[in-house]
Formats: C-alpha cells, structure tokens, sequence
C-alpha cells in the first residue's frame, strides 16, 4: 500500500475519524485507525464500543488532485500518532508508505517517521449500508433539535434509559425528548419523508456527532432496530441505539394552568444568574410572583442572601410563590433562544413549564424544589 496526499484533507479526514478512538480499551485493535486504499479513493475508520466512523478521501475534488502514485491496500495505525505527525509535518503533501506489511514510513521533504502497523484483517469488521428507515434533514434543524433537548437527559448510568434522547419520527414529523427525575424537554421538527420509528441514542453520543456536521447542509439518517447511521459529505457515523423502551411520557405536560408569567428571556436570566451566585449545591432559588411585583430571590445560613425583581412582565393570576433549581430554569430558558418566555404553574409544588412566547414546537419542563 502507498499514496501520495494532500496533507491538509488527510488531516481534516483523520481529525473526523479520530474522535471515537479510546487512549485504551480491551479491544486491542480500537486505538487504531484502519485505512483502505481501493479504486473509490482512501477510506478512513475510526471506532469505539458504541460509535463508528468512516470517511473517503476522494482522488480528486473540484478537478484538484488529492491522492496520486497510489498502491491499493489496507493497514492499521495506530490513530494518535498517526493524527500528531500528519497535523505537525509542514509539506503540502505526505507520502504514506507501508514496508513489509509491519512498518508505515509517514514523510515530507524534511520529515522522515516510522510507524508499527497492524494487520487490517484484525480490525473489527463494520456494515455502514445496513437497511432501515431512511429520511433527510436539515443540518442546522436537527442540530437544534438535538441541543435544545439533550441537556435536559439524565447524567448518572443507574437508569440507562435515561441518559437517552428518543427521538419518534411519524406524521412527517421528528421528535426529539429527553427526561430526568426533575426536568423534561421536547422539540419537533418536520421533515419531508414519511417514516415512523422510535429510537433511544444516547445523549452523550449524539452531541459528539452533530459536532461533525459543521460543512453539510442536510443530513441522511438510516435507522434500523440496532443502530442510527447519519450520512454527510463523504462521511458515514454509525452509533449504537439503547435496547428497552422509554419511559411513557403522554401525559407528563399539564393540560391546564392557574398562573401565567410572560417576560423577558434575558432579563429573567440575568437576574436567575446572579441571585444564585449565593445558592447551596442544590441552587434553589424562590420565585414570588403578584400582580404588581416579580422577585427572584436566595438564601443560605452560611453564606448570605440575594435579590432581584423583574421589570418587565405580564402576569395573569394570584400571587404565587415557589422553589426551583436555578441551573435548571437557566438551562431550559438557553435552550429555547427566545426573545420573551412564558411561565405556567398549576401550583407551587406542580411541574411548570417554560415556553417560547411565539414557538409552541419546543417545551421545557421543570419540577419545583421542595422547601
């Protein structure tokens, strides 16, 4: 196997497949990057236990030459010195040389380096064309979709379903909730095929991949009973769904609320955030509502207290008085970029909800804080 490479695509293809890759892990063959030289161009592999990427590094792009004096074969090197050298050589392009099926001579004109290779047949052996429910999606849509949702997914591992997004695609329309024991987020998008499905990515997995996503303007999303595969550029992500059901979350938004507060998103977060700079590790912060007068407010023995009132709202109600986490509340009004939100409350030990004043697409959920 041997080519000669623009240097700054190969980077640009390794830093893609390169994120997935463990420092260590018990599948020995995981630390590397697997390379495949065939007649389409030079394919790239990078994996974990729970994601996969591949990437082709075409001949050429826009009538300009990328790889030339090209010799057909598959290697595996090893994908953090293979990143460095390939990001710190300073030629426009490299020669990637494989020697005796045991050694890769990676060199410039000034650079000369030697790496131990593996055999490509002890890499793990990946289907990225697998069958499944298949659609398109705006970039910058799914993108949003899946920030303004994942947060709220919960972080410890003791109920796995729940560090989930779940993601339900039916009546052309894509769906996106997240939930924990104290906070639910949800968001629908349209999209143009008619598909159904419901798939559990984990949270953590799907932020690392719309990360990608940054030069393509739409996405292709395969999804089947194991696995979610989104297909950009000439990229192809496969990750690995979780197995169960999600929690029934029907009816987990009230119907009906008693008190409604309209105000601004910014001036309603500035004052959240400063207030809780003197909140405990459980950052509750007390909320008192009337018709004439909005306060946010906190209190700790050992350190002191805060307050701030609100200038401008609207407020239908009476007067109302009650305790959230303040990282939350900030958390779900970020995540709505809005102009001015909506508060409903049934009561004030009642689940309430933030919303967009001009976007019914997207809810967040809090549960209060009891005193």
């Amino acid at each position: 196997m041997r080519f000669t490479i623009n240097r700054e695509e190969f980077l640009k293809a390794l830093n893609v497949v390169s994120k997935p890759i463990p420092s260590k892990s018990f599948v020995a063959s995981l630390i590397f990057v697997k390379l495949v030289l065939d007649d389409r161009g030079l394919n790239l592999i990078g994996s974990n236990e729970t994601i996969a990427i591949s990437t082709l590094i075409p001949f050429a792009k826009n009538d300009q030459e990328i790889i030339r004096n090209a010799k057909n074969g598959a290697i595996l090197v090893q994908g953090r010195y293979l990143v460095e050298i390939v990001r710190k050589l300073s030629g426009k392009e490299l020669t990637f040389d494989v020697m005796d099926n045991a050694v890769v001579e990676i060199s410039d004109e000034k650079s000369n380096f030697q790496l131990n290779s593996a055999q490509a047949e002890e890499y793990p052996e990946y289907d990225f064309n697998e069958d499944g429910k298949e659609f398109n999606v705006n970039t910058k849509e799914f993108v949003a979709l899946v920030e303004q949702t994942s947060f709220a997914a919960a972080n410890k591992e003791n109920r796995p379903m729940l560090t989930a997004l779940n993601l339900t695609a039916e009546n052309k329309k894509l769906t996106a909730i997240a939930l924990d024991a104290a906070r639910y987020a949800k968001k629908e998008i349209a999209i143009n095929e008619e598909v159904e499905f419901v798939a559990n990515i984990p949270a953590k997995t799907i932020n690392e991949i719309i990360r990608m996503f940054e030069e393509a303007e739409t996405i292709n999303i395969v999804v089947n009973e194991r696995k979610m595969f989104f297909k950009f550029n000439n990229t192809i992500v496969a990750s690995n769904l979780l197995n169960g059901e999600y929690p029934n979350v029907k009816n987990i938004v009230p119907k009906s609320f008693n008190y409604f507060l309209e105000a601004n998103a910014e001036e309603l977060l500035s004052a959240i955030d400063r207030v809780s700079l003197l909140t405990n590790d459980k950052n509750t912060v007390r909320l008192v509502i009337t018709q004439d007068d909005v306060e946010v407010s906190s209190t700790t023995s050992e350190v002191g207290s805060a307050k701030e009132k609100i200038n401008t709202f609207h407020y239908e109600g009476e007067r109302l008085e009650i305790l959230f986490n303040s990282s939350f509340v900030i958390d779900a009004i970020k995540a709505l970029r809005a102009e001015d939100v909506v508060l409903q409350f049934i009561g004030e030990f009642k689940p309430f909800v933030i919303k967009d004043t001009k976007n019914d697409n997207i809810i967040q959920l809090i549960t209060p804080v009891r005193a």
